[in-house]
């Protein structure tokens, strides 16, 4: 790693990576606030939501119901928000720490410096790593804090398996980061990278929110990565938590690796 490097881009993006981390501290904390006052209607909810077409309730992570805290979180954020806001984390980020600087001709100035390929390309994965980490952190105490503030012990809140769904959450865009990265870094154009990343990341999503839809396209669940993340199936308990983690990490250092070597051995328009 340069370290030099990694403090001047983590400058660059901080403010921007803090407004994600922020709106999502926000945002999860507006529905732990909502939590207390919708409680004492989650049969009737539930009954609602057990007259819709079963496929809806599976692909917005509805069916976990609403008997406790973190399962109505799981369902109101972590099924949809959650998964956009780091959706486009991962793929404006890549973009610009790779395909930007490329580009735009400024690789050439970092390259001329007593430094590696290979260092630039994984400094550069370590400050997208570090910003997907930062705003989960941030989401993770978020949560924490506003059970302490808003649901105290009058609520059933799991706490523990509160920071399973938040650990898959990470990993799985820790994995979805690798493959946007390992894009920005074979590509020359920023917009093409933007483009290509931008129909990796968002038709993983469609494609997994397909499939739960109809249980004719399930099959299609398989093609993406979201296929090992169930928020609604991690608060109940009944994911193999060490299994699901230890693929993302996987696929995850895979693809990070994958791309620095790659970068390391193209041809730059520099």
């Amino acid at each position: 790693m340069n370290l030099p490097l990694y403090k001047e881009m983590m400058r660059v993006n901080l403010k921007g990576i803090l407004n994600y981390a922020f709106g999502s501290a926000f945002y999860i904390l507006f529905m732990i606030w909502l939590y207390p006052g919708i409680a004492g209607s989650t049969q009737a909810i539930d009954d609602l939501i057990k007259a819709m077409p079963e496929g809806v309730g599976k692909a917005f992570g509805l069916n976990s119901g609403f008997t406790s805290a973190e399962a109505f979180i799981s369902g109101e954020y972590y099924g949809l928000i959650l998964v956009l806001i780091l959706s486009i984390v991962c793929v404006q980020m890549s973009t610009q720490l790779m395909a930007r600087l490329v580009d735009r001709g400024a690789m050439a100035y970092l390259l001329i410096a007593p430094t590696t390929r290979r260092k630039v390309a994984t400094t550069q994965a370590l400050v997208l790593t570090t910003a997907l980490l930062l705003i989960m952190g941030v989401t993770t105490l978020a949560g924490l804090l506003g059970k302490a503030w808003f649901l105290g012990s009058e609520y059933d809140f799991n706490s523990g398996r509160f920071a399973q769904l938040n650990t898959v959450a990470f990993l799985l865009f820790f994995a979805v980061g690798g493959l946007t990265f390992l894009v920005s870094s074979v590509c020359n154009d920023e917009k093409k990278a933007l483009g290509i990343s931008g129909a990796i990341a968002f038709g993983f999503f469609t494609l997994d929110l397909l499939g739960k839809i109809s249980d004719k396209l399930e099959g299609l669940r398989f093609l993406t990565l979201f296929s090992f993340y169930q928020p609604g199936e991690i608060v109940q308990g009944n994911v193999e938590i060490i299994q699901v983690s230890s693929w993302l990490l996987l696929i995850g250092v895979f693809t990070f690796s994958l791309g620095v070597e790659l970068f390391r051995r193209r041809d730059l328009p520099l």
